[in-house]
């Protein structure tokens, strides 16, 4: 297996304490890289109890195991500034934020990649099922794992020290490479949404930080059919997390298709939004891997494991807008638009 790359340059590989990052790791040192691992210490709330010791365990035990240094980057300051701050922002102020995006642009590929370099890293892996070929990103081979989509933010000048070990592997090979090395992390549950969740609800989560403040739920004509615990914890599309008076058990499920946050309600339907043909949406934060060609065809996602849909995607007047090609699951504000060329992630922007 080869990675394109010469031997014994040094790679900092990020270990979170899961079987992804540790076979990274493995498949380096037996590239012959001069592999370290170093477990980034994030933000928790102290409010719950927290894994992040038994992860920060599993790390150096897999270490131990491979025979490589370990290291401790206590990024804790900038994952709170960064990721979570960012994070309940959003929220009030009425968007969708995506979490893992940040992580990825301010943490694994913002401090971590700049700390890695400063120490003298020829390259920074992680775990992450994505390719980079020639200095351009594509998907992982295993469409269910694919996590390009996190991914578009990376700049184009850092491809060609960053690694990710496992985009041509499928998941099961993962799990039967960690076996047959009998890695500590080898039987390890792969964690569940964002990491400072952990196993609490977003909902649990939100309401710590916005008090609860009951209102109504509307339906398409305006009419009070239901209660909810606060506008602010919703997005659209959502079917959960508020009450509604059913005329019969067999009612179909509604979904949110809008908010007011002043007035603290949220519209429900029993159809979800979708996107109207030739239905446009500005971006913001815009950063291109590959620049998009004028007139071209593109798919996009603005939500992972989300079908593509097909898209133009143009600048007018130094603005960046993506033009949908028929219906399409419809994106709300704060999400990432990604842009794909095939297989090839050119990159994406914040709806505005």
């Amino acid at each position: 297996m080869s990675f394109g790359k010469k031997q014994k340059e040094k790679s900092f590989v990020g270990l979170s304490g899961g079987v992804d990052s540790s076979v990274s790791a493995l498949l380096l040192k037996k590239r012959g890289f001069d592999v370290t691992g170093v477990y980034i210490k994030g933000w928790y709330p102290d409010w719950k109890e927290c894994s992040w010791k038994d992860n920060r365990r599993d790390a150096m035990r897999v270490c131990a195991e491979l025979n490589i240094p370990f290291k401790i980057l206590d990024l804790s300051e900038e994952y709170k500034r960064d990721v979570v701050d960012y994070f309940l922002s959003e929220y009030k102020n009425g968007r969708t934020p995506n979490p893992d995006v940040m992580c990825n642009k301010h943490i694994k590929f913002g401090s971590f990649y700049d700390w890695a370099i400063e120490q003298g890293a020829n390259y920074v892996a992680t775990g992450h099922y994505a390719r980079i070929n020639d200095s351009i990103l594509e998907r992982g081979i295993d469409e269910s794992k694919d996590q390009s989509y996190f991914l578009w933010t990376l700049r184009k000048e850092q491809l060609k020290n960053i690694l990710f070990p496992l985009g041509g592997l499928y998941k099961s090979k993962v799990r039967q490479i960690a076996r047959k090395y009998n890695l500590a992390t080898s039987s390890k549950k792969d964690s569940q949404g964002i990491c400072f969740l952990e196993d609490i609800s977003m909902e649990e989560f939100l309401k710590h930080y916005f008090p609860e403040k009951i209102g109504a739920v509307l339906d398409e004509k305006g009419i009070e059919i239901g209660t909810h615990n606060g506008a602010v914890l919703f997005t659209l599309g959502q079917r959960h997390g508020f009450q509604t008076h059913k005329v019969s058990s067999e009612e179909e499920p509604y979904f949110v298709v809008s908010k007011d946050l002043e007035k603290n309600t949220i519209t429900v339907s029993h159809t979800k939004l979708k996107t109207k043909d030739r239905q446009l949406f500005i971006l913001q934060d815009v950063n291109w891997i590959v620049l998009p060609e004028k007139e071209k065809i593109y798919t996009v996602q603005s939500r992972y494991r989300q079908k593509p849909s097909k898209s133009l995607v143009f600048v007018e007047n130094n603005v960046w807008k993506v033009q949908y090609v028929g219906q399409a699951e419809y994106p709300t504000s704060g999400q990432s638009i990604v842009v794909y060329d095939d297989e090839k992630c050119l990159g994406g922007g914040v709806i505005s």
